[in-house]
């Protein structure tokens, strides 16, 4: 009887002992597991609060792409506006160069076409005058007016305004001339030299010019039907002499009458309008 309860007593610690081993070792699972969780908990909070961290980084540098992307699509933006500008202000600075070459090309051409006329009319009265004495009758061309210029002896008798039969020949051959050049008008000019007239019909130096410029006026429109009004007369006097009064030379060539045939300006001005019309 003690034998078996020895044998009892024996089962039941060999039971108590194995029991106690699978708890230990249990407890040790257990708490390996749970470090292990503690660690991963660990783990996993420091993968938040990295997590955290870089989303709170990518956000800031979401916002300042989004900031600088906003700046770059403003300032492109602005580049846009003012390039348009910069179109629209370089499209007009064409235009007007474009428009001021059309108005200085027609210009040109109306000068040019003014300037081919006036050759033409100098041609016709060198021809015409070719036998007339180079001393008694001179034509020059300054700055686009045509200057004929006769000497008093070849005009009138001294100290005197009747035209000579030999200048009415010199006048036939200017009247031919400027008939056919319609498109001019001239002025009569008489010119004295300073030597002081005293006459009963003429009163002074400025008398004698005026009255010798009219002669020559009426002859060129009685005679020789050049139409009064494309001319003028008009007496200059002792005022503007082209040399000096000292000598008899010198007043020899002072004393002149001086036909200036000028251009239509009207006629000039109104080519110059036509250009500009066809121009736009």
């Amino acid at each position: 009887m003690k034998k078996l309860f020895a044998i009892a007593i024996t089962g039941i610690l060999m039971t108590s002992c194995v029991s106690n081993k699978k708890f230990s070792e249990m407890e040790d699972k257990y708490q390996n597991t749970k470090d292990q969780l503690n660690s991963a908990e660990m783990r996993l909070s420091a993968c938040e609060d990295e997590k955290k961290s870089l989303r709170a980084s990518y956000e800031g540098q979401i916002k300042t792409l989004q900031s600088t992307n906003a700046a770059i699509l403003d300032t492109q933006s602005d580049i846009v506006t003012i390039s348009k500008k910069g179109a629209e202000n370089l499209e007009r600075s064409l235009e007007s160069m474009k428009e001021k070459d059309l108005q200085i090309k027609t210009m040109n051409d109306a000068i040019n076409k003014k300037d081919s006329v006036t050759l033409a009319l100098v041609t016709s009265l060198k021809g015409a005058l070719n036998d007339i004495n180079d001393e008694d009758i001179q034509i020059n061309v300054e700055k686009g007016v045509v200057f004929v210029s006769i000497s008093d002896k070849l005009l009138f008798g001294s100290g005197k305004y009747k035209v000579t039969d030999e200048a009415k020949r010199v006048l036939a051959k200017v009247a031919e001339v400027v008939n056919d050049k319609k498109d001019f008008e001239f002025m009569v000019e008489g010119h004295t030299d300073d030597d002081p007239i005293s006459r009963t019909n003429i009163e002074d130096n400025w008398d004698l010019s005026t009255k010798r410029a009219t002669s020559v006026v009426r002859i060129l429109q009685e005679e020789y039907n050049v139409d009064p009004t494309r001319m003028t007369a008009a007496g200059r006097g002792e005022y503007i002499p082209v040399a000096s009064n000292e000598t008899a030379n010198g007043r020899a060539k002072n004393r002149r009458t001086r036909i200036v045939i000028l251009p239509k300006l009207d006629q000039f001005f109104g080519m110059i309008e036509e250009g500009m019309k066809k121009a736009k």
